[in-house]
């Protein structure tokens, strides 16, 4: 494995330091902060501002949260980067528990989730709480970003990766509105936004693909993005098949 130049990794530190302090600084607890104020101050005797702001609070609280939970997680795999999984996990029924798992927000969003699986197991070397948080970033993605397309898609295959082996596929294809393809390249990065306002409407950290890349790396797996404006976006899990 080539090692990057001193400078380089400089460089690498201070661009993930400086996309951190603005996530902190433009964070949930920037907003928490102005509303305290306001509830101390202009709002103190107004019962239904209060109440507003309180649900507001709320809300940037729970994001804040999750902030910090993907920020230990992306930490945690990083550390364990370079230790391949070795336990046998299939990968099909953790799928079928997380699209289960995920239909209350699907029925809110008034989307359809239809799973193809085949019958028998598709199994891997993986870690299961880490296939479990990648699976579910990239459905719970086509469920928010997706839903004017009403319908999630979710395939599975066996196919062959360029070095002859065999691999799983799992496919998470979205009909919302696309994605342009000068933000592709850069889903993955850390904090990188295609619309900052519809990400933190969503709930979103900008941490989900990243995750998703550390876990497939860890994995020796691959992630391939394929979209268009207006057709939606595809999804694609490749993993070496234990």
């Amino acid at each position: 494995m080539k090692s990057l130049p001193a400078d380089s990794k400089s460089i690498c530190t201070s661009r993930r330091s400086g996309m951190l302090e603005r996530a902190l600084r433009f964070a949930p607890l920037a907003a928490l902060t102005g509303f305290i104020e306001t509830l101390q101050g202009p709002a103190r005797d107004d019962p239904a501002a209060r109440e507003r702001f309180l649900g507001i609070m709320r809300d940037q609280a729970w994001r804040m949260a999750r902030l910090i939970d993907d920020l230990l997680s992306l930490s945690r795999i990083e550390l364990r980067a370079h230790q391949r999984p070795d336990k046998p996990v299939d990968l099909v029924p953790i799928v079928r528990q997380i699209a289960d798992g995920l239909q209350t927000l699907a029925r809110d969003r008034g989307v359809t989730v239809d799973v193809d699986a085949p019958p028998e197991p598709l199994m891997v070397l993986g870690d299961r709480d880490e296939l479990i948080r990648l699976f579910e970033n990239l459905i719970e993605n086509g469920l928010k970003y997706g839903a004017s397309g009403k319908r999630v898609e979710i395939k599975f295959a066996r196919t062959t990766a360029p070095d002859g082996k065999a691999e799983a596929r799992v496919a998470v294809r979205d009909f919302g509105p696309g994605i342009a393809a000068e933000h592709l390249p850069r889903l993955t990065e850390r904090f990188y936004r295609v619309d900052v306002g519809e990400s933190r409407a969503q709930g979103g950290t900008g941490l989900g693909l990243a995750l998703v890349k550390h876990i497939l790396n860890r994995h020796h797996g691959r992630l391939t993005i394929d979209s268009k404006i207006g057709e939606g976006a595809t999804f694609t899990v490749r993993i070496p098949l234990s």
